[in-house]
């Protein structure tokens, strides 16, 4: 386990900066989710993927328990606030990859912050999400070529989108932003 179990309020303010930024992504992923998925149904786990931004980029840059969680919860009310109907599904989203990540950096005792955990919680949370999503959209009703591609692209959305997150974490991490956290 980490060596203090209480954030700091640097941490916290990174978190919420991060949670502002993917959260304004989110809700920008939100609006295109329901044209793809009445245009080309077939690519929404690429869109959906974007969801696991903020506990990568937390996690990466800050590298603690409890990040991943706090920064997809601020991510999810600021989405809320640019789509209110949605924050139910915003929300819940956010507890259930945050819970995702944080199990699995768990597992690791928060000692594991090696790129591979990153992407097996990417694939584990592309896993989880397209087995509901697999009954709710009917993927049954496409051909079978369709529902493996459909399928696919849930596991590789959350795994791109988590490549892009550390990206971005690496590199708020070497302009020294995470020095600056940890005080």
């Amino acid at each position: 386990m980490a060596s203090a179990s209480r954030l700091s309020t640097s941490v916290l303010l990174t978190c919420a900066a991060i949670g502002v930024a993917t959260g304004a992504l989110s809700a920008g992923a939100g609006a295109i989710s329901g044209p793809v998925s009445a245009a080309v149904p077939i690519l929404y786990g690429l869109v959906l993927g974007v969801h696991v931004l903020p506990g990568v980029i937390a996690q990466e840059l800050l590298r603690r328990p409890w990040v991943a969680l706090i920064t997809h919860l601020i991510a999810a009310l600021v989405a809320s606030a640019v789509v209110p109907l949605w924050i139910g599904r915003y929300i819940g989203t956010a507890l259930l990859i945050g819970a995702l990540q944080e199990g699995i950096a768990a597992l690791g005792r928060y000692r594991r912050w090696e790129a591979w955990r990153f992407f097996v919680s990417a694939i584990v949370v592309g896993v989880v999400i397209a087995v509901p999503i697999w009954f709710a959209a009917d993927v049954s009703r496409f051909p079978v070529w369709g529902q493996i591609v459909y399928i696919a692209l849930f596991i590789v959305g959350p795994v791109a989108w988590t490549a892009v997150g550390l990206a971005i974490g690496a590199a708020l991490r070497r302009a020294g932003v995470a020095r600056s956290a940890q005080r």
